[in-house]
């Protein structure tokens, strides 16, 4: 049976540059079915889900729902719902949780602030604590959404959990369900398509060695797309593993075509060219749709390190 992400993959379609974009994720426990528009149509009240929406519009904020793997019959609201928070940016990456009865506790949350990277409000409202365990690993399942992220996320998920790995959890959408399987990595921010449990196990190690496995990254959800794959660009010319060494400082252009400017820790910079080109053939983008489209594609065209003063004067 053909979906969109056997013909993604049969076409070889580059899958650096496509993660979702968020500085923060902020993330509630919902058992339960989830439709396609998973805050307003779930078990979770869809006037307070559509409250959510509304509250991060805008704020750099990203919220998703997140559920154990395994069956989802939900014989009501749990007495008590996980909920974390994560900030991505390079520099200022931490990893909240805290536990909580009324997901309606979740408005007195200053969105804003928690974009930015501010975890303040999140602690005193919920009483957070810094997340002590294992990195969160969160692979999409929903197959309302896309059937691809029942069929290949689901199985995923289950055989991560039952061999032992914590941090396991299903999650509503990470976008670009056609490189399904796909999951984020928490805190550092990174996504990952066509996963399998080994790689992932792999991605998890590495993860709490404060290192980035670069084989099947989207990117980092931190940075816009072309920042993404420019990121991912270096970190391949130059074997960067450390999860916070490189930041997008700087992203000039626009579509089709970008420079941007990518800063290390140790003072280095690197020019990187990024031209957006459409992938062919067209093809359907989704499960859900027979309408062909030609997915835009993020291409390194090129790479240079610059000079320090000439990096100080960009």
């Amino acid at each position: 049976m053909s979906t969109c992400s056997t013909v993604s993959q049969d076409l070889d379609e580059p899958i650096a540059g496509t993660a979702a974009t968020a500085t923060t994720w902020l993330l509630l426990e919902q058992p339960g079915p989830w439709g396609a528009k998973a805050l307003t149509q779930s078990h979770l009240d869809p006037a307070l889900g559509r409250a959510l929406e509304a509250a991060a519009q805008g704020t750099g904020v990203r919220i998703a729902l997140i559920r154990r793997p395994g069956r989802h019959a939900d014989c009501g609201g749990p007495a008590e719902r996980q909920v974390y928070v994560a900030h991505t940016v390079p520099g200022n990456v931490w990893l909240h949780a805290a536990t909580i009865s009324d997901p309606q506790r979740l408005l007195d949350l200053d969105f804003t602030t928690l974009g930015m990277g501010d975890h303040h409000t999140f602690d005193s409202v919920l009483q957070g604590q810094p997340h002590t365990g294992d990195p969160l690993a969160l692979v999409c399942t929903n197959g309302k959404r896309d059937r691809c992220c029942a069929l290949l996320g689901r199985p995923l998920a289950a055989e991560l959990a039952a061999s032992g790995v914590d941090g396991v959890w299903e999650v509503t959408h990470l976008g670009g369900h056609r490189f399904s399987p796909t999951l984020l990595v928490l805190p550092y921010g990174y996504a990952y398509g066509r996963a399998q449990a080994h790689a992932v196990k792999e991605v998890l190690h590495s993860v709490r060695e404060g290192r980035i496995v670069v084989e099947g990254c989207r990117g980092n959800s931190a940075w816009e797309r072309p920042g993404q794959a420019a990121e991912l660009a270096v970190r391949r010319a130059t074997g960067e593993a450390a999860a916070e060494a490189l930041s997008v400082v700087r992203t000039d252009g626009a579509a089709p075509r970008w420079e941007v400017t990518v800063a290390h820790v140790d003072g280095r910079h690197w020019r990187v060219s990024v031209a957006q080109g459409a992938s062919a053939p067209p093809r359907a983008e989704s499960c859900g749709t027979s309408v062909l489209g030609s997915p835009a594609r993020m291409d390194v065209v090129a790479l240079r390190e610059l000079r320090t003063a000439t990096a100080l004067a960009s």
